[in-house]
């Protein structure tokens, strides 16, 4: 592959064509390693100082660096791993260009932030006084452990920008999640025996109940100035093994939507407090609560210096200075919570990502990546 140095149209193309089905997500995907051979050979052919790491079989993180150590450093970060294509309505890996959009999985959520990430930071790169660190890693679809890797392995840098898909937005904020079981236990007996069983299943109606009240009641009064209210939803109900058997178990799963403040411990007491509530309207209910999942929400100030560094490489172009929030979770979580303020910025439509017709529009890309370019110039000056 010869790629002209910094053309972050030609590089999305090559990205999208390569198959990086996440393998914790689509059984036999093939995960990130030929994306991440191909990106690693692109920048290494730009100048970049190129290191490949191996964070599980077939799971690899391409780390590449420009620009003169020891100086201010501004991060790109960016996931090669992308979802299934079952129900597309258009080849997934064509990368066809047509309509001044590119298609393809992957071309949205996030190959084309990838490589105007990476073009930029070529672009950027004659006149640097500080450094450029690109980060293309696995498996942010699933549990991010491409980024997880970076961080354990102490990769830092001043500030970050995620160019996961905002529509040329500053989004400095995004919302975070845990997922968790609530199981109701009751009594197995024949369904004429009224008098022996308990129904786990209705006493999961009753945490329900429960449940949306304090969505109506609770969360509507809880808030963030860019994400708005939390949220929360019953996702999977499992219990009963027959019509004419009192359930002894079931299983509601629950994902509730977190913002900046509240913390995994702080839901999982809340839910209990919710299971309490439904035993005092029957005092046989009996229910546990686990957390079996969480990620943190992330929350950047909106004068932060690199917000408004941002906001300063936007205008100077031209382009509208639009502060917004972001609804999905991104890699942005993780590098905040290891003192890197990260915020997301990048071409594309997010409510694109993983859907049945995905593309990015070109002009974006060129926009994104002139844009990111002026924020690593005047950064790293």
């Amino acid at each position: 592959m010869s790629l002209a140095r910094g053309d972050a149209v030609q590089l999305t193309r090559e990205l999208v064509r390569i198959d990086s089905r996440n393998p914790s997500l689509v059984p036999g995907g093939p995960g990130e390693a030929a994306a991440a051979r191909t990106l690693a050979d692109a920048l290494r052919a730009w100048g970049f100082r190129v290191e490949s790491q191996t964070v599980a079989p077939g799971r690899v993180n391409v780390l590449a660096r420009i620009g003169k150590p020891g100086g201010r450093t501004l991060m790109f970060n960016g996931h090669l791993d992308v979802v299934g294509v079952e129900g597309m309505t258009h080849a997934p890996w064509d990368a066809v260009q047509a309509d001044g959009r590119i298609y393809g999985r992957g071309a949205c959520d996030m190959k084309a932030g990838v490589a105007s990430m990476c073009a930029a930071a070529a672009r950027a790169a004659d006149n640097l006084e500080g450094e450029i660190v690109v980060a293309a890693v696995c498996d942010e679809e699933f549990e991010s452990i491409g980024t997880r890797h970076l961080v354990e392995c102490g990769v830092r840098a001043d500030a970050a920008i995620v160019a996961e898909p905002t529509r040329l937005c500053i989004m400095p904020a995004h919302l975070g999640f845990v997922w968790l079981e609530v199981r109701t236990h009751g009594r197995a007996a024949h369904g004429s025996r009224w008098d022996l069983g308990v129904d786990a299943i209705r006493h999961a109606g009753l945490f329900l109940a429960e449940l949306d009240r304090f969505d109506r009641d609770e969360l509507t009064r809880r808030s963030h100035a860019l994400l708005g209210r939390p949220s929360v939803h019953a996702s999977l109900i499992e219990g009963g093994t027959g019509m004419s058997t009192y359930p002894d178990a079931c299983t509601v799963k629950i994902e509730r939507r977190t913002i900046p403040g509240e913390t995994t411990s702080q839901v999982e007491a809340e839910l209990r407090a919710l299971c309490d509530a439904a035993r005092r309207t029957n005092a046989s209910v009996h229910a546990d609560v686990r957390a079996t999942f969480a990620q943190a929400p992330s929350d950047v100030a909106v004068d932060a210096p690199v917000v408004r560094a941002l906001a300063d490489a936007l205008a100077a172009g031209g382009e509208d200075v639009r502060i917004e929030g972001m609804t999905a979770w991104t890699d942005a979580a993780l590098l905040n919570a290891a003192g890197i303020p990260a915020i997301c910025f990048g071409p594309g439509d997010i409510t694109l990502a993983h859907a049945a017709e995905e593309y990015v529009p070109v002009d974006e890309i060129e926009r994104a990546t002139a844009v990111l370019t002026r924020l690593a110039a005047e950064w790293c000056r």
